[in-house]
């Protein structure tokens, strides 16, 4: 089939292109920031996705020959999982690269690349005839996840690939990642069914240190003592740096039930063997900020060094996720709150904040919730902070810290603040 027989049109494609992914300008550079980090991540198996929504984030941004640069190591990446030249993974990046060469006006290569996928449609049909290609699906609820999208669509997507391509280990992993979210939610106790699924995925799935430490933390919500489980996840530290989330995943269990400073002894100790890798000072960085903002009270006497570290950790952070700073300001202005000789910094920072507002909603009400909770349990300005709990839980965007302010004004007796909550606008999603 040559390019001008093509049946396909650019409309009519599964790709990042078609799939209603635009959103605002400051939250596809954070995205950036996302894939840049995933990409450094030893043994990623959704490499070649990676690419192939890096390279569409970059054409939103007006960068079109990086996109073609990811769009084109999207493929290769993606053949070299496979061990093939080509396959129905491809679907995908070759609607991609048909999409930007229709932007730039190349219209016959373009056409080549849509005659690419008719070809591979061809020669790999879907095993349901009334559904997507699994490879489809998979990288569609993959991609769906970090655009905020229905997480039932996502579980959906993933059922859809898990279970018309069952040897594809991750796909089970993340649609068994994906119920288990979805229950978070619901803020409701797994049920036997799902955590004997999530046992079942781990098995199938050994090397998957985000699903080993989620599994221990449900176990531990079941009441069951998980300490000796967490120390034996750890194994050889120099493996440990291959997930970002799991390694998080990982600390966070550490924080919980082990203790804070084994914790950050672990992050740092990890750190040491990978000094490069970004997302491990932001590891680091987050252990020092959970003990010196919610386990100070235990620990009522922090070294100077310890905050010195933390500190130069946080501004550290500020130049290496450039599209990020809102969240960590605020995150340094929390270890200044809480520091004896810098309290004023803290504040300092929150007005500069505040002075210059984010001109993004969702940013703007994270703000204000952070601050919030700052004048509550630091200055102790409690009427303060319930007027910027109002100003965060106004804004109609359906996050964490929405769900916060709510939940702190509702237990105010305060006739007006109940009236006012009752008259919120329903979030956006």
């Amino acid at each position: 089939m040559n390019a001008a027989q093509s049946q396909t049109t650019p409309e009519s494609l599964q790709c990042h292109f078609t799939w209603d992914l635009d959103r605002s300008r400051p939250k596809l550079l954070r995205l950036t920031h996302k894939m840049e980090d995933f990409s450094t991540e030893e043994g990623n198996r959704w490499l070649g996705h990676i690419y192939n929504l890096w390279g569409f984030i970059q054409y939103k941004l007006g960068l079109n020959e990086e996109a073609k640069s990811l769009f084109q190591k999207a493929a290769e990446t993606l053949n070299k999982l496979r061990d093939a030249d080509e396959g129905p993974w491809l679907v995908v990046n070759y609607g991609n690269l048909a999409w930007l060469h229709h932007h730039l006006g190349d219209l016959e290569e373009s056409q080549a690349y849509l005659s690419k996928v008719d070809a591979l449609m061809e020669k790999y049909p879907s095993p349901s005839q009334d559904e997507l290609h699994p490879e489809i699906y998979a990288e569609k609820a993959w991609t769906l996840i970090y655009f905020g999208e229905d997480g039932k669509l996502v579980v959906d997507y993933y059922e859809k690939a898990a279970r018309m391509q069952p040897d594809m280990v991750e796909w089970n992993t993340s649609y068994v990642l994906a119920l288990v979210d979805a229950h978070k939610h619901h803020n409701t106790r797994l049920d036997p069914d799902l955590l004997e699924k999530m046992r079942q995925a781990k098995e199938q799935d050994p090397e998957n240190l985000y699903l080993a430490a989620l599994y221990l933390e449900q176990l531990a919500n079941e009441g069951e003592n998980i300490e000796d489980e967490v120390c034996e996840l750890v194994g050889n530290v120099s493996t440990l740096c291959c997930s970002g989330s799991g390694m998080w995943a990982l600390l966070n269990l550490y924080i919980e039930y082990v203790s804070v400073d084994d914790a950050i002894d672990l992050a740092e100790k990890v750190l040491k063997e990978h000094p490069d890798v970004r997302y491990l000072k932001r590891c680091v960085a987050l252990c020092y900020r959970w003990k010196i903002v919610y386990k100070s009270r235990n620990y009522p006497d922090l070294e100077q060094s310890m905050m010195d570290r933390a500190v130069a950790l946080h501004e550290e952070l500020l130049s290496l996720y450039p599209h990020a700073t809102l969240k960590k300001e605020t995150d340094l202005a929390s270890i200044y709150a809480k520091s004896r000789h810098s309290k004023a910094k803290a504040e300092q920072i929150f007005q500069k904040l505040l002075e210059n507002e984010p001109a993004e909603p969702a940013e703007k009400q994270m703000l204000y919730n952070i601050y919030a909770n700052h004048l509550f349990f630091n200055r102790k300005d409690h009427h303060r902070s319930v007027q910027y709990h109002m100003n965060a839980a106004a804004i109609p965007e359906k996050s964490y810290f929405r769900k916060n302010s709510m939940r702190i004004l509702e237990k105010n007796k305060d006739r007006e603040i109940k009236e006012f909550l009752r008259n919120l606008q329903e979030p956006r999603q």
